[in-house]
């Protein structure tokens, strides 16, 4: 393990990769920070517990995860400042990676509007600066283009922006999430795509057609996010659970939770069950370990509200699925119809 992930309470060592061309070596699961943003903006998970964050991240590098990823959006800031907070009195040298997202702007004066995608280099110098301010860092590990904007600013003036603030040592990597093929071809060909954060899940496939296949042959690094659809392959889920979603969680909203979509996703996760069984682990696990399992992804975001919602997990950053358990996966994908794109790893 890295100096980064050394921990007397990890237990056995955890598994690293390279992120792409980097100089990180990272868990094959680190610790998303979404949800921990919070309520009260239009994309919140609903009331958290900011002490409960804290403990969540903090016991997730106990056990050994060496990185963290957020977004300056997420909680409109607020998940940035815990994760300062859970930083705090750690060394330096014993701190996680800390990973990061740009490019959306949003109005505090109305913070249930919907934020804006905003590309413009000054805008996205600023929200760096807002970065370093929050997170309490002098360098950010990975810096993302969180999406394609809608400012009309081109691919090339804000891809340019964050290799700049790489040369100018700000950051240490860049990286662009939901960007599809042919804009990761146009930013390479301006400098090094670092990474990608594309969504990933046994329901949510489509990126395993062409962008994962690109950035294996490309070098670049792959992190996927909601591996376990935001929730529904976690093994917890069920229908009554999401009928009783609050207004304020965006999955309430969300048609991979209501209808006859929401019983084919459930569909799968039953077929999981027996696979979890074999290994002794969670459902949760496997869900992970199947995105791990295709050969593009280096490793994946996975977000906890409590220690526990991290024990639930972890076991997937050693878990190595067999082809029975792959093929009885797609089994169950192709039998249900459940989401879409390719159903099982290229091996």
């Amino acid at each position: 393990m890295t100096e980064r992930s050394k921990n007397p309470e990890a237990g056995s060592p955890i598994p690293l990769q390279r992120l792409g061309l980097t100089d990180m070596h990272i868990t094959r699961v680190g610790f998303g920070a979404w949800a921990i943003g919070g309520a009260g903006w239009v994309a919140g998970w609903g009331r958290q517990d900011d002490s409960a964050s804290i403990a969540s991240i903090r016991h997730a590098i106990r056990r050994g995860i060496n990185w963290i990823d957020t977004a300056a959006v997420y909680g409109l800031g607020h998940s940035e400042e815990i994760v300062r907070q859970a930083l705090a009195g750690i060394p330096v040298s014993e701190r996680p990676f800390v990973f990061t997202k740009c490019g959306i702007r949003w109005d505090e004066t109305d913070r249930m509007a919907m934020p804006k995608k905003v590309g413009a280099p000054a805008s996205i110098r600023g929200e760096a600066e807002a970065s370093l301010r929050r997170l309490g860092v002098e360098r950010i590990d990975l810096y993302q283009m969180h999406w394609p904007p809608d400012d009309g600013t081109p691919l090339e003036a804000y891809w340019q922006t964050l290799l700049d603030l790489k040369a100018e040592g700000k950051v240490r990597a860049v990286g662009l999430s939901n960007h599809d093929a042919a804009q990761l071809e146009a930013a390479e060909r301006l400098g090094h795509v670092d990474t990608l954060q594309p969504p990933f899940s046994a329901i949510h496939r489509d990126v395993a057609t062409v962008e994962l296949p690109w950035c294996r042959a490309h070098d670049t690094g792959v992190i996927v996010y909601s591996p376990m659809a935001s929730g529904l392959l976690t093994g917890a889920f069920t229908v009554e659970r999401a009928k009783s979603l609050p207004k304020d969680d965006w999955r309430s909203r969300s048609a991979d939770f209501t209808g006859d979509a929401l019983i084919r996703n459930l569909k799968v996760v039953n077929a999981m069950r027996p696979i979890a069984a074999r290994h002794g682990t969670t459902v949760a696990a496997v869900a992970l370990a199947w995105t791990l399992a295709w050969p593009a992804v280096t490793a994946a975001i996975v977000g906890a509200r409590s220690p526990a919602q991290v024990d639930g997990w972890f076991d997937a950053a050693a878990l190595r699925l067999t082809p029975e358990d792959l093929q009885d996966i797609a089994a169950a994908i192709a039998a249900t119809g459940a989401g879409s794109g390719p159903i099982q790893p290229d091996r």
